[in-house]
């Protein structure tokens, strides 16, 4: 059986709405420096989203799926910084304590968010696998509800709600462009994409740092990276979960990788050209479009998701 179906994302839709925003589609046009000649580029802004990304969508989702009981020993996460903060968001929401684990490559303005929200915040080692042992340790020993920040179906199915919001924006897009940490957003919007308009092409983005997905494709199987020297906390995954592997198997059509210095300049793009502050993982998909990494065609529709709001382009 599928990790989710477009059931479960219908489903996710409905439970979350009134509790996260729909967040808009901007043109990307009356630019200095235009993305990409002869196609249509338009903005999925979830750096509007509450918390500042769109992982508000799969936290609330698994949230409002526990029982009361199940919280009582309150919620723990480990994550790069924005599954953090949503999560943090969710313990808020409920009233209870919220200890989110980090690595230590996790951005300064991310750890102050998450205080600001009430978590307990720890920094364990350098890479997200080695944060989430920590975190699985602490469930063991409290007793405490655990968000997986991609692989669980609630998460994913929540992340997969903007999918459906791009296709009543944007009802004849021809490409989406995603970026890729764990999977759990490209696999949320590519189960929808699948179901709802199979004819379009779903790109994921990896840092060059982190090709873990792409290797794993290569490779035929789940394999994992020995190391990852990306930057970029919110795309540092030495491996993903083979339930994540398979959709991503199924349903994406490429996967694209791009620098950490691509990924600021393309952040400093879109603050000069969009007055957007989005943090290096949001920025992408417009790095993807800037380096001319994806193959488009004249005349197609493409919707790049901003993913994630941060101070990148103000600060390098």
């Amino acid at each position: 059986m599928p990790l989710i179906t477009i059931d479960d994302v219908h489903a996710a839709a409905r439970t979350i709405a009134g509790r996260v925003r729909h967040t808009p589609v901007l043109t990307a046009d009356q630019l200095k420096t235009p993305l990409s000649d002869g196609v249509e580029v338009s903005l999925k802004l979830e750096l509007l989203q509450v918390t500042g990304s769109f992982k508000a969508r799969g936290a609330t989702n698994r949230l409002m799926h526990l029982e009361p009981a199940q919280l009582e020993r309150g919620i723990v996460a480990a994550s790069g910084g924005n599954h953090g903060i949503a999560t943090a968001r969710a313990g808020f929401t409920a009233g209870v304590p919220t200890t989110i684990y980090l690595p230590d490559n996790a951005t300064p303005a991310k750890i102050e968010k998450l205080k600001q929200w009430g978590a307990d915040v720890r920094i364990v080692g350098s890479v997200w696998h080695e944060a989430n042992a920590a975190a699985l340790a602490h469930v063991a020993e409290t007793g405490a509800a655990y968000f997986h920040p991609f692989a669980d179906p609630y998460v994913v199915a929540g992340q997969g709600t903007v999918g459906l919001e791009i296709l009543d924006q944007v009802p004849d897009v021809d490409v989406v462009l995603v970026a890729m940490g764990g999977g759990g957003l490209i696999s949320g919007v590519a189960t929808a994409l699948l179901a709802l308009r199979p004819k379009a092409r779903v790109i994921g983005i990896e840092a060059e740092g982190c090709p873990v997905l792409l290797r794993a494709l290569e490779a035929g199987e789940n394999i994992g990276l020995d190391r990852v020297t990306t930057s970029v906390a919110t795309m540092a995954c030495a491996r993903t979960e083979d339930s994540i592997f398979e959709i991503v198997r199924d349903t994406v059509d490429a996967i694209v990788l791009v620098s950490d210095d691509e990924m600021r300049a393309a952040a400093r793009w879109l603050w000069f050209e969009m007055g957007l502050a989005a943090d290096l993982s949001g920025a992408a998909a417009i790095a993807a479009l800037r380096e001319g990494r994806v193959r488009l065609s004249p005349g197609e529709k493409v919707c790049a998701i901003v993913c994630g709001a941060g101070p990148d382009a103000l600060t390098t």
